[in-house]
């Protein structure tokens, strides 16, 4: 049985190979797929999360992550998702390898909403904004330059401003990240806006999003988070990658909660979009709003990517 760390992980898996992987896989059906979530015992902010996704005759793979937010506080900071990703063989059910959970995660999630900018932002977006400078920002940075290849300029804001300037750091001889101090402002001239925080109370406000913007919600997996405001989900025309789980995110259950919007608002998924059932971003002045739910379908898809890769690799 073989093993990938994220140093291998990283070299197998680049962000445009595995976005035309995701937008290929959405095109046929939907898998099996399930999830678990457990809280941590006493009331403690920790769980533990086990998915499960089946793809008949191909592979089965099974995520198994901590996520753990106070890890980052720790000294020296550890990441605050930890696990592994099992895949089998859906045959024989025997193990065939298993892969870094944490760096798994990051590459799903960035390429889902990767995906999600390139079947919905504008094609001359060119001003990319991340909030957040998490382990997920450098990942999403790279996905969304992918996703749309003319992005010029890329902005990071972040509440702590060290944190942010630390990602500046870490990505120099990579890519040009400048650090902003005033998110309404970034907002203002961003034509992609990526929220990958923790956050319980709205950063994005709907006003100062400019015509024609894209909106990636990452984070707010829980009901009681939000990174956008009620303006920005009633300005917005609403798509996620799944509609599986989706009452649970924040920025959506609270807005039909306080009847901003309705469940309808939500136009298509990402399968309709990548199967041409729906056309997706209507106009040039239109704001899309891609809310990046997740799921076990997900884990599954970049799994079969890296078994493809990993076989393709040893021929």
């Amino acid at each position: 049985m073989q093993s990938f760390d994220a140093a291998a992980i990283d070299a197998l898996l680049d962000y445009p190979g595995l976005i035309a992987a995701l937008e290929e896989a959405h095109r046929g059906g939907v898998p099996e797929a399930q999830h678990m979530v457990q809280d941590e015992p006493e009331g403690g902010e920790n769980k533990f999360v086990a998915l499960v996704g089946w793809a008949r005759a191909e592979i089965v793979a099974v995520k198994m992550v901590g996520v753990f937010p106070g890890n980052l506080k720790r000294q020296p900071p550890e990441a605050s998702v930890q696990g592994l990703v099992a895949v089998f063989d859906a045959d024989t059910g025997a193990p065939r390898f298993v892969a870094d959970g944490a760096e798994m995660t990051f590459r799903k999630t960035a390429a889902d909403s990767g995906m999600g900018s390139k079947l919905l932002a504008r094609q001359d977006a060119s001003t990319l904004l991340v909030v957040g400078a998490g382990g997920l920002a450098p990942h999403m940075i790279a996905a969304h330059t992918a996703a749309r290849p003319g992005i010029e300029r890329v902005m990071v804001w972040n509440r702590t401003r060290e944190r942010a300037e630390a990602l500046v750091d870490r990505l120099a001889g990579e890519r040009a990240v400048e650090v902003v101090e005033n998110l309404d402002d970034a907002v203002a001239v961003a034509d992609i806006v990526s929220c990958v925080t923790m956050s319980d109370r709205p950063l994005v406000k709907g006003e100062c999003l400019k015509p024609g913007a894209h909106l990636d919600l990452v984070g707010a997996y829980l009901p009681t988070m939000r990174e956008a405001d009620d303006a920005a989900m009633a300005r917005g025309r609403i798509f996620v990658d799944t509609r599986n789980g989706m009452e649970g995110a924040g920025d959506l259950c609270q807005p039909v909660a306080a009847g901003v919007i309705g469940w309808n608002a939500v136009i298509a998924d990402a399968f309709a979009l990548c199967q041409g059932q729906h056309a997706g971003r209507g106009s040039d002045d239109e704001i899309t709003i891609y809310k990046n739910v997740g799921g076990g379908h997900l884990d599954l898809f970049t799994a079969r990517h890296l078994a493809a890769r990993v076989r393709s690799a040893t021929i």
